[in-house]
């Protein structure tokens, strides 16, 4: 079984609980995902399960990663143009080295034993059937010792009602923030013909020690579009025929935003 998920934030509504108080929820349509990769200790040092989400145009992927999936490569015009060319000057040697009588027969062989090809061919990289391609590819742990499999789908069936999760996501970008909504300073005087200093940062550091700013310093910048975790979010409801959770509370990034759900680590 899978420790996490990944998932699209459908949007924010309220339910009502038992005492009629109204609860708010965010709506998450968590998979299904599909294993597209094991991770080993033996071969890769450590042990993880790659999962894949959401659906991608073949086109608007590189080759890599459909060769990564178990697709069909066929060659490009420069692979083809490449063993053309390996299979034009084998030819060549074969005639150089032989004499009139057996020209065809020896460039013939000198080819097939050189092993080019000059018709276009597909490669493949692994067996199986192809997968995805996928919007998102994330890695995630194994827990217990259920057995997973290449190709094999995962649903919301791995969480429960009343089950708490952690959400990893991206946050809202806010764009170049003062200091004021980025850190929620204070602002300067209002009074004493300070007029152009309301929302200013005041000063970032001492003249001659240490006369320089320190790491660290909170100052205006790019505020937002950082990766963050919320923890210990509550299942409310887990639809497994839809695909859908409802957790209590909000989660960061947009509505469409893609999320991992996370069986929670630390309770």
């Amino acid at each position: 079984m899978l420790n996490a998920l990944i998932g699209r934030k459908i949007g924010m509504t309220q339910i009502f609980g038992d005492n009629g108080i109204a609860i708010p929820v965010t709506v998450i349509e968590a998979g299904p995902c599909v294993v597209t990769q094991l991770r080993t200790r033996a071969r890769d040092g450590y042990e993880a399960v790659q999962i894949g989400f959401g659906k991608r145009k073949p086109k608007n992927i590189s080759r890599a990663e459909l060769g990564h999936l178990g697709h069909n490569l066929p060659q490009t015009e420069s692979q083809r143009r490449r063993a053309q060319q390996q299979g034009a000057k084998a030819r060549e040697e074969a005639r150089a080295k032989s004499s009139e009588k057996n020209l065809e027969s020896q460039a013939d062989e000198a080819e097939s034993q050189s092993g080019v090809r000059t018709q276009a061919r597909a490669r493949k990289r692994r067996d199986g059937e192809p997968l995805g391609p996928f919007e998102i590819l994330r890695e995630v742990q194994s827990l217990g010792d259920t057995p997973v499999t290449l190709g094999q789908a995962v649903d919301v069936g791995i969480f429960n009602q009343g089950e708490y999760v952690d959400i990893i996501g991206t946050s809202k970008g806010k764009g170049f923030a003062g200091v004021m909504k980025r850190h929620g300073f204070r602002g300067g005087k209002r009074t004493h013909g300070q007029s152009d200093r309301m929302r200013a940062p005041g000063s970032i550091g001492a003249g001659t020690t240490p006369g320089r700013v320190l790491k660290g310093t909170r100052m205006a910048g790019r505020m937002g579009n950082e990766r963050c975790t919320v923890k210990a979010l509550e299942i409310v409801q887990a639809d497994s025929g839809r695909n859908m959770l409802v957790i209590k509370g909000s989660i960061p990034g947009p509505n469409g935003g893609i999320v991992m759900i996370r069986k929670q680590v630390v309770k």
